[in-house]
């Protein structure tokens, strides 16, 4: 966490959406050790797992889903101050798959919680947005934040966009001090795998069973792939910084790496001797490279990634061994859907 950081989170309450995923749980336990007064987790565990929650004192875990006017009752009646907003129905093969369960949750939840965040005159609203789906696949690289395509491709890149949508106007209609974060592959400790799950989980996990590792596409195709301790540094700075309000601001790591090249170096961390096999791409799945322009960020919320993503790919393997009885439990892979790549 940046150092500027640390004063501002002391002493507040703080709602964290989707605090028993990947991302939420390590900006959970950061904010909990940098003196936050209590951290509210609302997560449904749809895509999240309690053993996964942070286990500290001034962490409290609510279960219920964002579109639940109970369960967002509950939470706000602790008072929060600052809302980080990362709850979705996790991505793009889903919402193909479930395209009225993924409207509902990152549709009408979103709506639900801007509306709570209102009457509550939220501090800061944290709105967890996906640069890998709004930009579309036509869009100039690197990409940059001003440009945004309407040419979507799955419901999760719509309704992730239809998000910001709200976002824009609670910010000019109601003044919510919104902040968008746009997220680029993010990866690391915390990450269980799964039919719907990203692709780094899934290819350590596949390749710790000594399986081929499925590329889908010629491999030769390239994201961004982003750490999630500088995602947790990115939120953070998004959430402290003053003078943001009604921005977005992209999170990545600002480097291409190519899928084949991730597979082989799995397969080298694990010492998986399978290889890999390649797969037909899919047909939602358009875009060749990803690459995001991270400028606007560092010069308005001084984001700066750190970790470099050989370092960040082995801190993932590592958690994987240290958890592996809990994750070969909690992994599913459904009957009838292809374990093919996932990714953001």
């Amino acid at each position: 966490m940046q150092n500027e950081y640390l004063d501002f989170y002391k002493d507040k309450i703080i709602l964290v959406t989707g605090g028993a995923g990947a991302i939420g749980s390590n900006l959970c336990s950061a904010l909990a050790d940098n003196g936050a007064k209590l951290v509210l987790i609302l997560d449904d565990l749809s895509a999240g797992y309690s053993w996964n929650i942070p286990k500290k004192k001034n962490i409290m875990f609510v279960q219920g889903s964002v579109t639940d006017d109970i369960a967002l009752k509950r939470v706000f009646f602790e008072q929060p101050q600052i809302v980080f907003h990362l709850a979705a129905f996790f991505a793009n093969q889903n919402s193909v798959d479930y395209p009225e369960k993924d409207l509902n949750v990152n549709g009408v939840g979103t709506l639900k919680l801007l509306e709570y965040a209102t009457l509550a005159r939220i501090t800061k609203f944290v709105y967890a947005s996906s640069g890998c789906s709004i930009y579309g696949s036509a869009a100039p690289l690197p990409l940059k934040e001003e440009f945004m395509s309407m040419n979507l491709t799955t419901p999760y890149q719509v309704t992730k966009m239809l998000g910001e949508l709200y976002c824009n106007f609670f910010y000019n209609h109601y003044k919510l001090p919104v902040v968008k974060t746009r997220f680029f592959n993010s990866y690391g400790p915390g990450e269980v795998p799964g039919q719907y799950r990203n692709v780094i989980p899934n290819f350590i996990y596949w390749a710790m069973q000594g399986q081929a590792l499925p590329i889908t596409g010629t491999g030769e195709e390239t994201r961004d792939f982003t750490y999630v301790g500088d995602l947790v540094d990115g939120l953070l700075g998004a959430g402290c910084r003053e003078n943001i309000a009604g921005q977005e601001f992209n999170l990545a790591s600002g480097k291409e790496t190519k899928i084949i090249d991730l597979a082989n170096m799995v397969n080298t961390a694990v010492g998986n001797k399978a290889g890999i096999k390649f797969g037909i791409k899919r047909k939602w799945d358009t875009k060749s490279r990803l690459l995001a322009s991270i400028d606007k960020a560092h010069n308005l919320i001084g984001y700066q990634p750190k970790v470099e993503f050989k370092e960040g790919l082995l801190n993932a393997v590592q958690w994987f061994k240290d958890n592996w009885q809990v994750i070969q439990k909690s992994a599913s892979f459904g009957p009838g859907i292809s374990s093919a790549v996932r990714d953001k």
